[in-house]
């Protein structure tokens, strides 16, 4: 029987309650689950009770059948969040705390015959020794990924090593048009004797032909590591969204003239490089990066998705005409790379070291293991072009082992893959000569100018001041976005009114910014999608990051969605904007049209009232008028070959402005607005520290060690204590560092005030 990979989703009981007894007695009273499946579906979304955080318990029965016998068995989990146990009949089998990354269990030394009880206890509470500790995203608990049961020859390619396939292929240029393809991996021989063997490879065009075939005999030892090379000339590249044209590498181990083992991995053979000049060289040709961010989660599903949800939001990436997106914060279904692979979108790939490190393990070794599996089982993916080590590591805190942390995981991505470019993504807080700019091939930069502070036009400039300073530095604005609930809209849209008109005027400020400057390689929109964030409640909705251009259920595309698309798709189309901006109560509109053609033409109930000729992808008629009843809003868009296209929407003149479309912020945070004008900010003189006492500068622990500083922090910050950005951060956060976020809102000024009353405070 050859090697078997077996579904294994159904049938799972399972218990939201934490009881040890469940490794080895079975659950009574649980609820029947498929996988994938997430306990904070609901809540994790705002949609139910308080978002749960704890331990909850998977089983399922394994019957040792006659097929087994012989085989080496595994269980595969596509991924437990964010720490899985795995016990076989109450003995711990292995264990993850790695919740985005696939592993595996060796089952045989504790199965018996018949009937066995497998146990899997999963945890998304807080650990802080494992990452990520803080972010802006639900930490969904589950088995959220699908699971398998490996059937496996007593000679087979090393299935635990962290890795996924056991067979790591890479292609390298090393001449004008020729490439070196080398395979290697390890071959794992259970039994006590060696044995022969031989490892081949056959490669495979895409249309089915075999374009080369190598082959080395080995003695099969235990462990046997091997190694293929063969040089390939002028092979048909992977040249992106143009050309995605993958190669079939299928390799095989042997003996006995039997196959024991086999694995198809899909490869393109390419170029990448970052330049400050000309931007991304893909195959040395310029590619701007038109980027989108994507979390994995899902309306109503939470991160327990299936291929169908994946293929959906690559159909709708596709659609927008994206040809990257960045994969945030965390390792995310090997199939979403596949489709990434297949369709040419060239990908960011991270892991979840973001915002604030371990104060428990200050060498993070959480993050490392994440990295390596990370590399190891997405390592096969050509569209992978950068590994991404840290994202705003440095949001509460910066230290040495901070700068440290960063420069070993990119010496530990080189050493496990040498020959693609890492990154990171700096909070705009990073200054542009900070020493941490030079640690990764490229630098990206999350920038929320006219968002969270400053105004839409700072971000340009920020561009041009990094390059000033960095001129040699390729850089990226890995994230950018606005919060956007599609039933607020205005005729003067401003920071943070929610509405779609300002989502639009944003990014359309960021694409002009981008595209205008040679040395950014290109944006990631921060998000693709709405996506959970459990502590969330703003803009109207609770538990929700509203950044999407596609709210969360994938049902509606915001007007911005077709702004990016316009710049980016070749696909003609014509779009209307403000078509949720229904109730018009101004008889005088500008209305907006997004196109990739030159030619419109605008109807009002039928009577022409704009034509326009332009390569504008944002075509604006003037002084509409409306009149009281329906106003039928068409607009043509004329092809080059004569090809008509048209959206239409439904306007109608009110006498007074609908306040449903207006945010209007909760009566409970307006106090805090401006909260510190309660505090005499008269005495600002900046103050000599002396060393000894406390200031603003110990973190937040460290002065509740003391009563008397503990109460100076209480009198001016006691507002925020209850928040769970506060609780989780107060181990690493300073009042200096909190004076750096917006979120706080802490004037200058206050600063010397308070290190008055905390310096005087011997420690």
């Amino acid at each position: 029987m050859m090697n078997k990979e077996l579904p294994y989703n159904e049938n799972w009981i399972f218990k939201q309650a934490d009881d040890p007894s469940f490794a080895a007695q079975p659950i009574q009273d649980g609820q029947h689950v498929t996988l994938p499946h997430s306990w904070n579906a609901s809540d994790g979304q705002g949609e139910s009770e308080a978002y749960y955080r704890g331990a909850c318990w998977y089983q399922r029965l394994f019957q040792l059948e006659s097929e087994h016998m012989g085989k080496q068995i595994y269980l595969e989990i596509g991924a437990a969040g964010n720490k899985g146990e795995v016990y076989v009949n109450g003995h711990l089998a292995g264990e993850s705390r790695c919740g985005y990354a696939m592993f595996r269990v060796a089952l045989n030394r504790l199965l018996h015959e018949g009937e066995n009880l497998i146990s899997i206890r999963v945890d998304n509470g807080y650990d802080n020794e494992v990452l990520p500790l803080l972010a802006d995203f639900t930490f969904y608990g589950g088995l959220y990924r699908e699971v398998k049961l490996l059937l496996l020859d007593h000679l087979h390619f090393d299935v635990m090593d962290n890795g996924r396939d056991g067979v790591y292929v890479t292609q390298k240029r090393i001449g004008a048009g020729l490439f070196e393809l080398t395979v290697e991996g390890q071959i794992i021989n259970h039994r006590a004797a060696r044995e022969s063997g031989r490892v081949q490879l056959e490669l495979r065009n895409q249309e089915g032909k075999t374009v080369c075939e190598i082959g080395a005999d080995v003695t099969l030892e235990k462990n046997t590591a091997f190694k293929l090379v063969q040089e390939i000339a002028d092979p048909v590249l992977w040249h992106g969204t143009e050309q995605p044209y993958l190669y079939e590498a299928v390799v095989t181990v042997e003996s006995e003239g039997e196959v024991k083992d086999r694995r198809s991995v899909e490869i393109g053979f390419r170029t990448i490089q970052a330049t400050t000049d000309r931007g991304i060289l893909l195959n040395d040709k310029p590619l701007k990066l038109n980027g989108v961010c994507r979390h994995q989660d899902f309306g109503g599903k939470g991160n327990a998705i299936t291929k169908a949800e994946m293929e959906l939001d690559m159909a709708l990436i596709r659609e927008v005409g994206a040809n990257s997106v960045r994969l945030a914060h965390y390792q995310h279904d090997d199939y979403f790379y596949r489709l990434c692979d297949r369709y040419g979108l060239l990908v960011w790939a991270e892991i979840p070291y973001i915002s604030i490190p371990s104060t428990k393990d200050p060498h993070n070794h959480n993050a490392f293991e994440q990295l390596e599996r990370l590399i190891k089982q997405a390592y096969n993916h050509c569209s992978i072009y950068c590994w991404g080590v840290q994202n705003e590591i440095t949001i509460a805190v910066e230290t040495e082992h901070t700068h440290t942390n960063i420069q070993k995981l990119v010496q530990l991505a080189k050493q496990l893959d040498p020959n693609r470019m890492t990154v990171q993504a700096n909070i705009n807080g990073v200054a542009d000569e900070s020493v941490i700019n030079s640690y990764t091939d490229m630098i990206g930069y999350n920038l929320y100018y006219g968002w969270y502070y400053g105004e839409i036009k700072d971000l340009g400039d920020r561009f041009d001041s990094f390059h000033r300073a960095n001129p040699e530095i390729p850089l990226i604005l890995s994230e950018y976005g606005v919060d956007t609930n599609p039933r607020f809209h205005s005729y003067t849209p401003k920071v943070q009114d929610y509405s779609e008109e300002y989502q639009l005027m944003f990014h359309h400020n960021a694409l002009d910014s981008i595209a205008s400057r040679p040395f950014v390689q290109g944006g990631y929109v921060w998000n693709m999608f709405d996506f959970g964030s459990a502590n969330r409640h703003e803009g109207g909705v609770r538990g929700r990051n509203q950044k999407g251009l596609v709210t969360i259920d994938r049902k509606l595309k915001k007007d911005a969605f077709f702004l990016y698309k316009a710049y980016w798709s070749d696909e003609p189309f014509v779009h209307l904007t403000g078509r949720r901006f229904a109730e018009r109560h101004q008889a005088q509109n500008e209305i907006t049209v997004l196109t990739n053609l030159r030619h419109i033409r605008m109807y009002n109930n039928g009577k022409l009232v704009a034509e326009m000729r332009s390569d504008a992808k944002v075509k604006v008629a003037h002084e509409v008028t409306l009149y009281e009843g329906n106003n039928l809003i068409k607009v043509e868009g004329y092809g080059e070959s004569g090809s008509l296209y048209t959206d239409e929407m439904t306007l109608q003149l009110v006498s007074k402005a609908n306040p449903a479309y207006e945010y209007v912020k909760p009566e409970s945070g307006a106090h805090v607005v401006n909260w510190f004008e309660q505090f005499d900010l008269s005495d600002t003189e900046e103050l000599k520290l002396r060393e000894g006492y406390y200031s603003t500068f110990d973190t937040i622990d460290e002065l509740f060690e003391n009563e008397q500083a503990q109460a100076v922090f209480v009198k001016y910050f006691a507002h925020v204590t209850d928040n769970p950005f506060f609780e989780v951060t107060r181990s690493v956060m300073s009042i200096e560092k909190m004076a750096q976020l917006t979120f706080y809102n802490i004037p200058p000024e206050l600063l010397n005030v308070i290190n008055k009353e905390l310096n005087a405070i011997p420690k």
